[in-house]
Formats: structure tokens, sequence, C-alpha cells
């Protein structure tokens, strides 16, 4: 019997995407971004991978009449396989197959196809979460994404054709927010199982205006279904069933939100901080408070107009981001250690599960945009100027966000280098560009208020060196499709997007070596014509103060000073008659007994 609310794999922690309409990008570009956040198990593309941290290309097919594709248990759904026995390669079942299937790019979930149809996802609490079970509930969201990039060439076509899977053949597992998007369009579906008896799964969908971004982070986002509006479309059956399970009267709009979703994940602003980060830094004229009152919160709206129309540079920045110089601010604190770390090992209470109205858990992390466990990222990029293979591009990035350096992998390209798929989180692997830049990332966790400033200068030289290099590809690129075709259009686009990659993992294995050099034994050592200095930077002197480097045995009446309380670091040496240390402390260097303030540390970056 299908059960409600079951718990989610830890291994999944959930994901941030936005979309970025033609009218509010400067080019006139579709963008789309979502990040991976989670290392677990699931289905890329046709294939069973037992790693989140892959970028496949599944080529265009044709099949014979008759023929039928499978589907397959997605172990990340939440879901307990009720007839598999968690294994994670079963196939489900089987639909029927059309006579001929798109080329596209895929990971954990579909990213773009050869006609410029982008998708993003993450995942959303809803009440109703039900288990897989046979020949009723067949799908999960990443199953559908996939499916629609295969067949659909237009975001509205694939909204369509994912509600009519939806409803024919139900969905399991946990909610879901998909984004479809073409060079003109951009919509959001989302989705949740039903234990209604005769519903096999709801949804909702409904499109980005012109001109907006639209952001969502682990909560549906979808608020009053406007049966009047003819950008939005919804399951026959969700009116109905909100009134049988005595969530809605039937008065007025229904809040899908409300309605069906338990509302954030693990704790307060698990989900909506990132989404007031991401508005704030897109509008800031619009003062976006960072509080709210609960998880159902109207304060931050469906989309916005950004202050300033966005370039590609710019949506790269969107998913860099740990709330610096805000109250949520991860480079601040003990946490954070003495350089300014942004990335924190999982609390106890920091699961990625649910928590009851009322329920107050001893404690949290914030939850970043750019987290440390996110396998990897991406932004899409469709033109309708363009032709399809020229127009579309996914930037590409592995690891964490901020850490990163995005790649661009053209839609007319139909092979990948084998680096970028192939590798194992058990094994370091120098053939793996996984591995080049999570090492990058988790290397500067040692220092990271310094490597930081190095890992960006070489991110910001080499994106720009891409963006630069696009108008002469895609001139290029244009005139041979108008001149010789897509098959040959496709094979420079191949070569290019192939040849850069390799020379980007590269360049990103020489500056994680060139990190090693120069940030060994606690040092920092530059290196000039053979030569290497060394310097000791030492801990910043508010770091020393708080964690009590003032208490360490300075003085010889060190039994005494650690029951002084309250002593300040005060960063020089003073003399005093000697005898009289521990009275010249007393009286020069304490807060006056009163109990330590826990005030915020300022920002170490810039030190």
């Amino acid at each position: 019997m299908a059960k409600e609310n079951p718990p989610l794999r830890e291994k999944n922690h959930g994901c941030t995407i936005f979309a970025v309409t033609p009218g509010a990008c400067a080019e006139g570009s579709m963008f789309t971004g979502h990040t991976n956040d989670g290392f677990g198990p699931c289905v890329v593309g046709h294939e069973l991978s037992d790693e989140g941290n892959k970028l496949v290309y599944i080529p265009a097919a044709d099949h014979l009449q008759g023929a039928k594709r499978t589907v397959h248990y997605d172990p990340n759904s939440g879901s307990d396989d009720q007839s598999g026995g968690g294994k994670t390669d079963h196939v489900v079942s089987y639909i029927d197959e059309v006579n001929h299937t798109y080329g596209y790019l895929t990971g954990s979930y579909g990213i773009m196809n050869e006609h410029q149809l982008m998708c993003s996802e993450c995942t959303d609490f809803a009440k109703m979460q039900p288990d897989y079970v046979p020949a009723e509930r067949i799908f999960y969201s990443s199953e559908l994404s996939n499916i629609a990039l295969e067949r659909c060439t237009q975001a509205r076509e694939a909204v369509e054709l994912v509600g009519r899977l939806i409803d024919q053949f139900g969905v399991y597992g946990t909610g879901e927010t998909l984004i479809f998007a073409d060079p003109r369009e951009a919509w959001v579906l989302e989705m949740c199982g039903c234990t209604v008896d005769g519903c096999k799964g709801l949804w909702v969908a409904k499109k980005v205006p012109d001109g907006q971004v639209f952001v969502a982070s682990n909560t549906f986002r979808i608020r009053d279904v406007d049966t009047k509006d003819p950008d939005m479309l919804y399951s026959c059956k969700l009116h109905d069933v909100a009134i049988s399970k005595g969530w809605w009267d039937g008065k007025g709009m229904l809040d899908w939100l409300y309605t069906f979703s338990t509302g954030e994940y693990s704790h307060p602003y698990y989900s909506l901080a990132r989404l007031w980060s991401v508005y704030r830094r897109l509008s800031p004229s619009k003062s976006f408070s960072p509080y709210v009152k609960d998880s159902w919160s109207r304060d931050y709206p469906f989309s916005l107009v950004p202050d300033q129309k966005l370039t590609a540079k710019d949506t790269f920045q969107i998913f860099r981001d740990h709330y610096e110089g805000t109250v949520f601010d991860l480079t601040t604190g003990l946490a954070a250690g003495p350089y300014g770390n942004p990335y924190r090992d999982d609390g106890q209470f920091d699961s990625h599960e649910a928590f009851l109205p009322g329920e107050i858990k001893p404690g949290s992390w914030p939850r970043p945009v750019s987290a440390i466990f996110c396998s990897y990222s991406y932004v899409t990029q469709g033109r309708s100027r363009l032709p399809d293979p020229v127009g579309g591009i996914c930037w590409f990035g592995f690891a964490q966000p901020s850490e990163t350096c995005y790649i661009p992998v053209y839609a007319g390209a139909d092979s990948l280098p084998a680096e970028l798929n192939c590798g194992r989180r058990s094994i370091f692997d120098r053939k793996s560009a996984w591995w080049a830049f999570n090492f990058v990332a988790n290397w500067a966790m040692l220092r990271y208020c310094h490597m930081i400033k190095d890992i960006r200068s070489e991110q910001c030289r080499i994106e720009e060196e891409e963006l630069f290099k696009q108008t002469e590809i895609e001139e290029t690129a244009r005139n041979i499709y108008e001149s010789k075709g897509s098959k040959a259009c496709g094979k420079l686009l191949t070569d290019y997007s192939s040849r850069n990659a390799l020379s980007v993992i590269s360049r990103w294995w020489n500056l994680s070596d060139s990190l090693i050099v120069k940030y060994s034994n606690g040092l920092v050592n530059e290196v000039q014509n053979g030569v290497i200095s060394s310097t000791k930077q030492g801990y910043p002197e508010e770091w020393l103060g708080k964690v009590g480097y003032q208490y360490g045995p300075r003085i010889y009446q060190y039994q005494e000073l650690q029951e002084v309380g309250c002593v300040r670091y005060v960063g020089k040496t003073e003399m005093t008659e000697p005898g009289s240390e521990l009275e010249y402390i007393k009286e020069h260097q304490t807060c006056q007994r009163e109990m330590v303030r826990k005030e915020p540390m300022t920002t170490l970056r810039e030190q």
C-alpha cells in the first residue's frame, strides 16, 4: 500500500534552478540553470550510473515500428521500490517508442537537445509522495525530462507531453519542479504523486513572462491556479483531488504550493534563503527581506524583472554564492575557520528531510546555493537568431559552482571527450574532469580566503576567453551550416567543444598543481625563475581572539589565567613588573568580566 511522506535518501540534498527569459537578457538569449546537489546513483540517459557527476551525450536515433522504450526505477526518487528490492538497475516498465528521437545532453536529468530545448530540475516536498507501484506509477521526473528532450522541440510541447505521461502512467517519489525552455519561451512544470483512487499523479505548469527571471530551490513555486489563464496548464483531476483530501474548500483559486506542499526541507530558510539570495542580487532595488513568516510566504514573487538585463557571464554568477555579506554569510564565524571556508559538514539536524510545523531542531547551518555536495552545475543558452546546432550551448561545470569553470558544449556537437563522463568518487583519477574540479575545491578549503583569489583569477581568465571566442566560432559555424549543411557544422562544433573542454581540464589540473605548491605546509610559496620564496601568513587576529589564543601559556600563572574569564586578545606585547603579569591582565586585558558576546566575524575574504 502506498505511503505518504517517505523519508528521502541522504545522498541527495536538493538543487537550485533558474530561467532567464530573452527579454531579461542583454543579448536576447534564453538561459536555464541547474545545480545537481547530490552524489547518489541515477539513470544517466538510457544507462544506470552509480555516480551523478557525468555529462553524457545520447545520439539521435531511428526506431522500428512497434519498438519500446525502457523506463528505469530511479533510486534518487525518495521511493522505496516495492518490487525491485531497491535494485538500481531495475527496469520498471516500457512505453511505446517514437519513430525518431533527438540527440541530447543528459546527466542525472535531461539537460539540452539538438533543437535547443533545455531542462532544469529541483526536488520538492509534497503531501503525497507515493512509492513506485508496477503498472500504476512508473515515472520519476528524471525519466520524464529525458523523454521530453528525446521527443520535443518546444517548451510548451514538452510540458504537454510530460503532463500526458503523468496522467497515463503516474509518478512516484518526491515532488518535483522542471523548467522546460526553448529560445523563445520558458515554462515551469511542477508535479507530485497521488494516492487518490483513479489518479496517478498531479501536475501544474505556468509560463514565465518574457522579460523576467524565475528561480526555484526545493519548494513548489506555483501558487494560484488560474483556470482562465492561457499561460497555465494543469491536470484535469487537480481540483477534485484537493477537495477529496480536504485540503481545499473549492472556493476561489487553488493555491498549488499551500494545498499540496509540506513546505521547506530540513529547516526554515533551507529553500527560501536561496531564493532570496538570487532575487536580492538580481533586483537589489526591491529590497527583499531575508526573513519570512513561514514556508508558504508570498514575499518572493513567482518571477521578477531584474534591475539590469543579464549577460551570459552574469548567469554564471547566480550559482556562485555562499551568502557573502548577508545575515546567512558562511564565510564568517568560528565554523568558517580562520580562512573563511564557506563549506560545512552536515550537522546531525541538517538532513534532507521534512520538519513538522512547530518543530524546533537543535541547530542547523544555512544552506547555500553553491554547496559542498554539488556534483555538477550548468547554464544552458538558447538563441532564436541562430540555427539550432549553433544557437544552443550547455555551459557545464563540475563540482562546486563557486570554484568551477563553465565549459561550453554546443547543441550541434554529436560526441563528448571521455574525460567528461568517466571516473568514480571512490578512485582518484586524473583522467576524470570531475576530479580536476573537485580536487581544487577541496584543496581550497585549507586556506580558502587566499586560494579562492587564485581560483577566481583562472576561472575568469578561461571563461572570458571562451566568451570572446564565441563570435568567431559561431560565425564560422553558421556559414558552414548555410553552405555545407548541419553535418559539416556539427563536425566543427564537436571539434571545438571537445578541444576546448580538454584544454580547460588540463589548465585546471595545472591550477591544482600550482595551488599544492603555493600553499603547502601552511605557507604561501611564490615561485619566480625557479626560485621559491615562502611567507607564513599566520591566523587573522580576530580569529586568534575568538579561539582562545589569549588563554595560552603566555604567563607562568597558567592555571589562574584559565579562571579569569573574558580575556581580550590585544595583538601586541606589553611589559609589566615580573610576578605581576596575572594582575596586569586582569586590569588591562579583560572585558570587565561581562559575558562574551557572540558577534559574527567580519568577512575574511579580503584579508
